[in-house]
């Protein structure tokens, strides 16, 4: 059985991806939290990474590490990470890769904090153009394969990896157009997510950079994390 080793539900955006993607795909696996504890874990998170970050995938003697390079390995065992429709196969691999690589205003600008509301100062026109662009990849998605999900009828990594993305919009406030606010919905909806985030409200770890970073990015409205 698969290891996949994560850390807080409530701030680690990255452990999201193929937490959930597992999940949704009732892929068998033991779930391992390794905690942020101070800014920096690199040490102690190198006892089970080559990178000293999560996630990692631990299989037998096999150890897979990156959200993307954990997909991948998943790819080629399981059916589902990816559409079997050609067409919908290429642009959900289009766009998880594009967010594996790019959106560094909004990573930087709308830290993941599951368990808060706030509110931003002005956005700016880097964070703007990430937001246009990402409810641009909603709309089309949604619009040419029919939905519910972004590459089709079923739940695969476009949406897990567009996952983390639906609760900084509803943490943030961000507008992403009508169809993307039906595909935030929908993926909040989805009893994976509901599942991670009744974890990351009952967590009672606070590490002060991450919540340090959540004050950067704007005022707390409201905070339903565990006291």
């Amino acid at each position: 059985m698969y290891m996949l080793i994560t850390a807080n539900r409530n701030y680690s955006s990255w452990s999201l991806r193929p937490w959930v993607l597992i999940r949704a795909l009732g892929i068998a696996f033991a779930d391992r939290i390794e905690p942020f504890t101070k800014p920096a874990n690199w040490t102690e998170f190198r006892a089970f990474s080559p990178t000293g970050q999560v996630p990692a995938l631990i299989d037998g003697a096999v150890t897979m590490w990156d959200s993307l390079g954990i997909t991948l390995y998943l790819a080629d065992r399981h059916q589902g990470v990816w559409p079997q429709d050609p067409a919908a196969r290429a642009y959900a691999q289009a766009i998880v890769t594009e967010m594996h690589g790019g959106f560094s205003a909004l990573r930087n600008r709308c830290t993941m904090n599951v368990g808060v509301r706030a509110q931003m100062p002005a956005i700016g026109d880097d964070l703007a153009r990430d937001i246009a662009r990402i409810a641009e990849i909603f709309a089309e998605g949604l619009t040419r394969f029919g939905g519910p999900w972004l590459a089709g009828a079923a739940f695969t990594a476009a949406d897990a990896f567009y996952a983390p993305i639906a609760f900084r919009i509803r943490t943030y406030g961000l507008d992403v157009g009508p169809q993307g606010a039906q595909w935030v919905a929908a993926v909040l909806a989805h009893p994976a997510m509901q599942e991670w985030e009744t974890a990351a409200l009952a967590e009672t770890w606070r590490e002060a950079e991450h919540e340090a970073d959540l004050a950067r990015c704007g005022t707390v409205t409201a905070d339903y994390r565990t006291s």
